[in-house]
């Protein structure tokens, strides 16, 4: 139970989350290269109109073909990353999922030191959380059991440490 997460409060939905579990989550982004979540969303689309622009301009000039693939090196690429990755997930969908009430404006960052060091925020801001849940390929045992980045990086460096739950008030 300690790496359970609650998203609770003024919500129709409440959520127990276990961070462990988001390795295996395509969502997931590298922190060690994240520079907040504006740069991120328009990095994947200018990267998504990229690949399609080149997949296009190849089946054009050279017709459409089978993918090749080389299943072993993909592999051991992928099992490298998640042995030795830093790595988030964003906070929106949770939000979403627990459905805040139309009356919620805040969410309360609650911590291991209790409420003296807890952390209250807007809905708005929350929905832009990146929840770090992996450092160097190992749970944040210590520090976690998730620690939080504003999505604007701007705390990349010193993130919400010790965080435990949320409640939407």
């Amino acid at each position: 139970m300690d790496f359970i997460v609650m998203i609770n409060g003024n919500v129709k939905h409440t959520i127990t989350i276990d961070p462990t579990v988001w390795i295996f989550d395509d969502r997931k982004i590298d922190l060690n290269t994240w520079t907040g979540e504006e740069n991120r969303k328009s990095d994947e689309m200018e990267q998504y109109k990229k690949d399609i622009s080149k997949q296009w301009d190849k089946e054009i000039t050279e017709g459409a073909q089978l993918p090749k693939r080389n299943q072993t090196n993909r592999i051991r690429t992928k099992k490298e990353e998640l042995i030795n990755g830093t790595f988030g997930i964003p906070f929106a969908s949770f939000l979403k999922n627990a459905e805040p009430a139309s009356d919620a404006a805040k969410v309360v960052v609650e911590t291991n030191g209790g409420n003296e060091t807890d952390h209250i925020v807007s809905l708005e801001e929350a929905s832009q959380f990146v929840i770090g849940f992996s450092e160097d390929g190992k749970p944040l045992k210590e520090t976690g059991p998730v620690h939080v980045y504003f999505g604007d990086g701007s705390n990349k460096e010193n993130p919400i440490t010790h965080v435990n739950g949320f409640k939407i008030v």
